[in-house]
Order: C-alpha cells, then structure tokens, then sequence
C-alpha cells in the first residue's frame, strides 16, 4: 500500500478531498432520465420491458408472494437465522433510543406552542441484486423504519434467473417488510418515486445501488425523499506500534473488499509500524477470495500516511471525514471527543469494523465521500417529519399585534398585516 510521509499541510491537500469518479456523467443522467420517464408514462409495461431488457427475465407478476417468503425461512440454515435475529435485538435495543417526541409549551399566557412527530406513511428500500444483496443492510433500513412507526415498507430488488437469493428473502421475512417486487435498477427508484398498476408510490426511497441507482434517487429526490447519494466504502484507521499491525491490515481489507473503488486509510505516528501493516495487507491478500477487488482498491485508492504525532492523525482524518473510524490506540475512548467527523467510530483494539456491519446496533448506512461532515447515519428520525402547532387567546394576540404588522409592512406584506388586525375591527376587516 501506498505510504505517504510530507508534512501534515501537503497531506491535507492530496487526500482529504476525494474526487467521485462516478459522477458528472451526462450519458448517465440521460439515461436515467429517459427511464424515469417511461416508468412514469407507462407503469408496468415498461417494467416488462426493462426486466427483459436488462436482467434477462421475464416477469408476469412483480410482486413475490408471502409463501415464497415464508419458504425460503422455513427452509434457511438456522444458523442464518440466529445471527439475523441477534443481529435484530440489538439493532432494536440501540435505534429504541433515537425514539423522539414532540412537545408541547405554554410558557406565555394564552399562548400554545408545540411540535408533533408523525412517522412516513410508505418507505420503500432498494436491495441490489447478486453479489451485492446484503441481508444485514435490510435490517438496517427497515428496523429504524419500524421504531418510528412507518405503516407500510416495501423492498425492490432486481430480478434474477434463479430467483431472488434466498437470503435476501429470510431477511425481509425477518424484519417485517409487507412487500417484495422484482424490480431493479433505475426503474425501480422511478416506481417507488411515483408507482404504477401493481406498485405503490413510497414517501421516501433508501438503500445502496450501482450508479443507475444512485443517479436516479437524485433526480427523484423532491418528489419524494431519500436517505443520501451513497459512494464507495471508506475505512480510516488512526493506530500506532501498540495496535498489531496483521489485524489492522485485515480492517482495512475488510472495506477494500467491497469494490475497486473502496477507500482504506491508515494513518498513524509511526513509519515502522505502516510498514509492517503494508507487508501484512500483501500477505492476506494473497488468499482473500475477492482480492481481484481488494488489490485495486488498494492500489488505486488506498494509501498509510505518516504523520508527526496522534493529534495530527485526528486533525487529518477530520478533513478526510470517513465512513468508518477505528481508534486502534490505547484508552480509545479518552480520545471521542477529537473526532469531529466520521461516519460510525469503532473504539479499541477490538471494535472491528465488521462488528458494527453486523450485530452490534448502531447502522451501517453511512455517510461517504465527506460528507460525514454534514449527514448523519441512518437512524429513526429518518423516518418522521415534525408538524408545528400554535394556539393564541385573543388577548395573547393582542399584545403582539405591534410587532407582527410592523414586520409585516416592513417586508411589504400588507395583507399579513391587515390578517391580524381584522381579530381587532368590528366587521372582522382591518381598518387600514
């Protein structure tokens, strides 16, 4: 791997902003848009068309029926099903804690102010097909879903030759989602945005995809929501010669795995230590199964810097802003508070990443490409909206007609003003 050594200044400047080589395709977005297009002028007939176009099956009914679901549990490996269901609990145990409620406030005489939290009516999750259909990720969608009270989930998923992977199906019997269509690509986001004959619209899309997705989660955004434009996996470590370098180089391949354009970061205060981690990442490679992957991602994306001292690791992988963070130092959890930006923090020499993949609760739908400096993970109050409240008396209104017309006229709104002061007149007209 590729170990960088300038001073801390050069070494902000080369990799704390990482350029998405996905995006800013015109051909892409037409595509898409065409697409999009169709799905919305002719409902499940393009979809047809799509599946046989693109995934090579041809479908009669979209919907997968509760008994295929209810098959592929009885007949999964029980131990599948025991980690999915403790991979549930605790999911469960931690998003229960992001619950919010609304309030309501009388701290003025006559005056009611408040806010209520209603959850979305319809959410719709995108699983990808194939190699990519993660049934942990459904579980991550859907679990905060349910907390915050969603009515009705419903999951797309490209169509396969074979079937849908059985998995996938275990997963969405386990977590409670009402519907499963086969449907995938960017016709699926255009379904989910405005429904056809047989599919129905949804509030708000999430779930990862290939670039089609991505691409048309962005141009349906305002018709309806989505959880973020998700790129490649990211994994930043900040360790030192105290951290055992062959599980530090794991940790990094654990992410580069994922695609050729996953990003593995070290950086730590010592050279002899990214050394030994850059020997040790050439050794496992040699017998991952998917190190076709790994390598380019390693190669072309990953890099070790060699910094001064542990503060100036924190300030670097602050402006990096990361997906995933390990703190592979001793007394990890003293150093929490240098952390500005990341994704999802994993704390000491035993807080692997894939621990946070699986089972222990918080989500792994994660903010990439930097913008954990602004996004959130997915969680609970994802999957609500706030509507406000006021109630005045008609003296409480009265002490503040004042400042309510001035504003109003201020702003050139004569009719906000003439609104309030119509409370006041005898024939319910403002007198100005």
């Amino acid at each position: 791997m590729q170990i960088l050594t300038q001073p801390l200044n050069e070494l902000l400047q080369q990799v704390a902003t990482r350029t998405d080589k996905q995006a800013n395709k015109p051909e892409v977005e037409s595509t898409v848009a065409a697409i999009i297009d169709n799905v919305r002028q002719n409902g499940d007939a393009a979809l047809r068309d799509y599946s046989q176009q693109f995934d090579k099956v041809a479908l009669t009914d979209f919907r997968i029926p509760q008994a295929a679901i209810e098959t592929a549990y009885e007949n999964a490996d029980q131990e599948l099903i025991d980690a999915l269901n403790l991979a549930k609990r605790n999911i469960i145990s931690y998003h229960k804690k992001e619950i919010q409620n609304g309030f309501v406030d009388a701290e003025q005489p006559g005056v009611v102010r408040g806010e209520k939290i209603m959850p979305l009516a319809a959410v719709g999750l995108y699983v990808p097909g194939g190699t990519a259909a993660y049934p942990s990720s459904i579980l991550m969608n859907v679990i905060p879903a349910k907390l915050a009270g969603v009515n009705k989930i419903v999951m797309v998923t490209p169509p396969q030759a074979d079937g849908v992977a059985q998995s996938v199906l275990v997963a969405a019997k386990i977590a409670g989602i009402d519907e499963v269509y086969q449907v995938g690509g960017a016709q699926a986001i255009a379904v989910l945005a405005y429904g056809t004959q047989t599919i129905p619209r949804v509030d708000k899309i999430t779930g990862p995809g290939n670039i089609f997705v991505a691409v048309a989660k962005k141009q349906v955004f305002g018709q309806v929501d989505i959880d973020m434009i998700a790129g490649p996996s990211e994994i930043g470590v900040i360790a030192d010669e105290g951290a055992t370098a062959a599980q530090v180089a794991a940790d990094l391949l654990s992410q580069a795995e994922h695609d050729k354009l996953a990003r593995p970061m070290l950086v730590t205060p010592s050279l002899t230590f990214a050394k030994q981690v850059s020997f040790e990442i050439d050794e496992q490679l040699v017998t991952l199964p998917r190190r076709n992957i790994a390598s380019a991602s390693v190669e072309n994306e990953g890099f070790i810097a060699v910094v001064d001292n542990i503060g100036d690791a924190f300030t670097l992988m602050n402006a990096i802003s990361p997906e995933h963070l390990e703190v592979e130092l001793a007394d990890a959890m003293s150093y929490l508070n240098q952390i500005q930006n990341a994704g999802s923090v994993f704390l000491g020499y035993n807080a692997s990443e894939p621990v946070g993949d699986y089972v222990a609760g918080p989500n792994h739908i994660l903010p990439t490409g930097g913008t954990a400096r602004f996004f959130s993970p997915l969680g609970v109050s994802d999957f609500v909206k706030r509507i406000q409240f006021v109630d005045y008396t008609r003296s409480a209104l009265a002490k503040e007609v004042k400042a309510i017309t001035t504003l109003a006229r201020v702003e050139g709104l004569e009719g906000h003003a003439r609104a309030v002061e119509s409370r006041f007149s005898e024939n319910g007209v403002s007198s100005k």
